[in-house]
């Protein structure tokens, strides 16, 4: 849309070719109120709303894009920690710019990023991730929203649980037919009772419900892992034909270790399938090294776990922490099982 503008106010997505099961990696807002959304499969989407247009992935105008934010950023403060190309989490609590004003910073990071990059930012301003995050989401597109200390408690009482970070479908599901539908009716339950419903997740609902999160921003965030996948045309029906699709996807995560520089922190080797019916297995072991003869065991073990042929395959390593201490019991509560892990805000 910016580099087009023929293309604004119609329904667009990037993504893979429906007849060729794509997926859409983002969309407009166009597209969005067609119920369209990322992750969801480009054919689905086309009958969603068959005027939509579909645009391959252009990576390097967006690392291009993502360099030239990052950069803003950075101007304002070196805690910034980034969570994918375009989102990332800022620190400003020492920032000098703007008279130390977090809400200033932010306002002026937008108009720099629209003026310089070309595109909008939406921006969250408050006292921890968590609040941020949410603050973020409040006025897209191309809004900006604040949380002071002194509101933090009536903004986040009046939350739906589902907006609770790590919450996916099956515990707002649980969370709801418990009669818990908002932050204010969770902050009734203890501690004890919400560990005796959601085990160690319980810690972080009792907290997040309260408005607390004390997770830093990071600005050298460690890689935990790197992987490559490919979801196929037409679906792999024999071990041998997968066989030979997995030593084409090693040879893509040697370049990718390389690349990232952490072949020495590997500590587990993973191959991951999704079959016909869209039942997805993993299989892993420990080892040092992305050897692909491993690959090739992992691969047949995973196999026989189902009867069908196989429609997606990838491979990845798990990598050492470089501070093991950073392991600890509370670790527990910082990850839910059903998501993959936090989004960030600009």
């Amino acid at each position: 849309m910016r580099d087009d503008p023929s293309l604004r106010g119609r329904p667009l997505a990037v993504g893979g070719r429906p007849d060729q099961r794509g997926v859409i990696a983002t969309c407009n807002y166009e597209a969005r109120r067609f119920g369209i959304h990322s992750a969801m499969s480009s054919a689905l989407a086309m009958r969603k709303c068959p005027d939509l247009l579909i645009l391959p992935t252009a990576m390097e105008k967006y690392r291009a894009a993502s360099r030239q934010i990052m950069a803003i950023y950075r101007d304002y403060t070196p805690d910034v920690e980034p969570l994918s190309l375009d989102e990332a989490y800022l620190d400003v609590t020492r920032a000098t710019r703007c008279r130390g004003s977090a809400t200033l910073i932010a306002e002026e990071i937008r108009e720099r990023v629209r003026e310089t990059v070309g595109v909008t930012v939406s921006a969250g301003v408050a006292p921890n991730k968590f609040i941020a995050k949410i603050a973020s989401d409040w006025n897209k597109p191309d809004g900006l929203f604040v949380v002071r200390p002194h509101e933090v408690d009536a903004f986040v009482a009046a939350l739906p649980v589902r907006k609770i970070h790590g919450v996916g479908k099956v515990t707002a599901a649980k969370l709801e037919n418990l009669g818990l539908s908002t932050c204010a009716q969770l902050r009734t339950w203890s501690l004890f009772d919400l560990h005796r419903h959601f085990g160690v997740f319980g810690k972080r609902l009792h907290e997040l419900a309260r408005g607390m999160d004390d997770r830093p921003v990071r600005a050298d965030q460690e890689r935990k892992s790197v992987s490559v996948e490919t979801t196929y045309v037409n679906d792999l029906r024999t071990l041998e034909a997968c066989s030979e699709e997995l030593k084409r996807l090693a040879a893509q995560l040697d370049a990718r270790i390389e690349r990232a520089g952490c072949a020495h922190a590997v500590r587990k080797l993973f191959v991951k399938i999704r079959f016909a019916n869209f039942q997805r297995t993993t299989v892993e072991c420990v080892t040092d090294a992305a050897d692909v003869r491993t690959m090739l065991l992992l691969l047949e073990k995973g196999l026989t776990r189902r009867k069908l042929a196989v429609r997606l395959l990838g491979v990845g390593v798990r990598l050492e922490e470089e501070n093991p201490a950073r392991r600890g019991q509370f670790a527990l509560f910082d990850d839910d099982p059903e998501e993959d892990g936090p989004i960030a805000l600009v």
